[in-house]
């Protein structure tokens, strides 16, 4: 198998300034999955029982004069520590940079090689940064996993369909920061919060203890999929009982997450999204967050990045 190709000044900004600082706070390893036409970040999504980050680039959004090839439909994947890339890609950045004098002609190569390290016996894969300057050239290293079979690559990518599952609502958050701030002072009240999105454009976030209740509703929210109008004699309700009389009707969902997972999701924010949408899925099988990226200057969706993150639910009688 190979893969070889050149990073885009767009491709490199991306990475560096936006989207491996977030995958670095989401956890230590994520799978780098290679097709013809994508590459995807996939963070925990083998695993049912943390943050699941999916994020998805189309070929010419990160490179020039792409090359891919394997057996297995010109796929590629293997796992990395994501500390270890980012360090690589800031690196050869600032090299990069140093070399071609503050100019952007000087390119940044990346492909797939198998090198023969130290006291080993045996080659091992790594992802290779090369920057080639007027006289010498910088390489660096990135240790990688061995390359996944063609039967993981099945397991992987059928995950990664499985996941791209939209829930039947979404409401949309202008100002996902206002949203961070709120649950990032939750976390010293209780360890559980309780998420409700309604058809009516509500998002209510919450969580209590025996002594104190803590909650914040968002209303009017713009909602994509099945919405409905909230009832006239509902508008002078509090926010909990909005909800609670919501959830009767079917008018809305109501699931309880982890503070921990749902601040992690929110380190997503590092990536610069424009907005970002909250849905339940049926029968609550998760909590989803999908963020929304801009083409810059303009108010069209960048259909060239996606980005989401599947938070799992926990049991009401757990706890």
């Amino acid at each position: 198998m190979k893969f070889k190709a050149f990073l885009t000044e767009n491709g490199v900004n991306l990475l560096e300034k936006r989207f491996l600082a977030a995958f670095d706070k989401m956890g230590k390893t994520c799978y780098l999955f290679l097709t013809k036409d994508h590459l995807f970040f996939l963070h925990n999504l083998l695993n049912g029982d943390g943050v699941q980050c999916i994020a998805q680039f189309c070929i010419d959004v990160l490179f020039d004069d792409y090359r891919i090839s394997s057996q297995n439909e010109d796929r590629i994947a293997f796992s990395l520590d994501v500390s270890l890339l980012y360090r690589a890609v800031k690196s050869s950045v600032s090299i990069c940079t140093e070399f071609s004098g503050g100019l952007a002609s000087n390119r940044l190569q990346i492909k797939l090689v198998k090198k023969l390290p130290s006291n080993c016996t045996q080659p091992m894969p790594f992802l290779t940064f090369e920057t080639k300057g007027y006289k010498s050239a910088v390489i660096q290293d990135v240790p990688i996993s061995k390359p996944l079979s063609r039967s993981q690559v099945v397991e992987l990518q059928t995950a990664l369909d499985s996941a791209q599952d939209l829930p039947p609502t979404l409401v949309q958050v202008q100002d996902p920061n206002q949203l961070l701030n709120f649950v990032d002072r939750m976390k010293h009240v209780g360890d559980v919060l309780n998420v409700t999105i309604s058809k009516h454009g509500d998002l209510q976030v919450q969580t209590s203890t025996t002594l104190i209740r803590l909650g914040s509703q968002f209303q009017r929210l713009s909602v994509i999929g099945d919405k409905s109008q909230a009832p006239a004699e509902d508008r002078n309700l509090s926010a909990q009982a909005r909800s609670e009389r919501a959830i009767a009707r079917g008018d809305a969902q109501s699931v309880q997450v982890s503070v921990k997972h749902f601040l992690k999701s929110l380190q997503c924010h590092l990536t610069k999204p424009d907005s970002a949408f909250y849905g339940i899925a049926p029968q609550g099988a998760c909590l989803t967050v999908i963020f929304q990226f801009m083409v810059p200057g303009t108010r069209q969706t960048d259909k060239s990045i996606s980005l989401h993150c599947r938070l799992p639910v926990l049991d009401p009688g757990s706890n």
